[in-house]
């Protein structure tokens, strides 16, 4: 029976389903380092608080920007409009950080961080803290420049999908799954 409680803890694959019900803006996150950019899709975002202005990101304990974002101690957050789909899809690929960037327009911000041509706006971060979090990373970030971009829809993941823009303007979810 679907919803019955259980005395097992849920696994990843159930976990995972049900996060699938929680809609999510999508952000890309970017950092600046010795070797080079880095940068990652990510809808673990948050904002941490107003005094200061600070926002928390989790990264995956082995993503490549991981150690770029805690070596430069900053990090940008790059937040998406829904025209935006491909760069999340090609900065979720696990390919080098080189190919994610190629071609990419791109202008840098105070921190040295790659911002993202066309995006609602970015948040540039210095790094406060790095706690480990299970197979995670919490970053908290406080914020030290903000640039607003287009005033359009958001790109939103939803079921484990993109949202669709209507004529009208509204975001339409998409459909459950089987």
């Amino acid at each position: 029976m679907s919803g019955a409680p259980s005395d097992r803890p849920p696994g990843a694959g159930e976990f995972r389903r049900a996060m699938a019900r929680w809609a999510t803006g999508v952000s890309v996150v970017t950092a600046r380092g010795p070797d080079g950019d880095a940068g990652l899709t990510v809808n673990a975002m948050l904002s941490v608080s107003l005094e200061p202005p600070s926002l928390l990101v989790s990264l995956h304990r082995d993503v490549d920007t991981l150690p770029v974002v805690e070596r430069s101690r900053a990090f940008a957050v790059n937040l998406l409009s829904h025209r935006q789909q491909e760069l999340s899809e090609r900065f979720a690929r696990a390919v080098p950080s080189e190919e994610k960037f190629r071609g990419l327009p791109v202008h840098r911000g105070v921190t040295g961080a790659p911002l993202l041509d066309g995006t609602l706006g970015t948040v540039e971060c210095r790094l406060v803290s790095a706690t480990p979090a299970f197979d995670h990373r919490l970053l908290v970030g406080e914020v030290v420049r903000i640039e607003l971009g287009a005033d359009e829809a958001p790109l939103l993941f939803f079921r484990s999908g993109y949202a669709s823009r209507e004529a009208d303007e509204r975001l339409r979810l998409p459909a459950s799954r089987p």
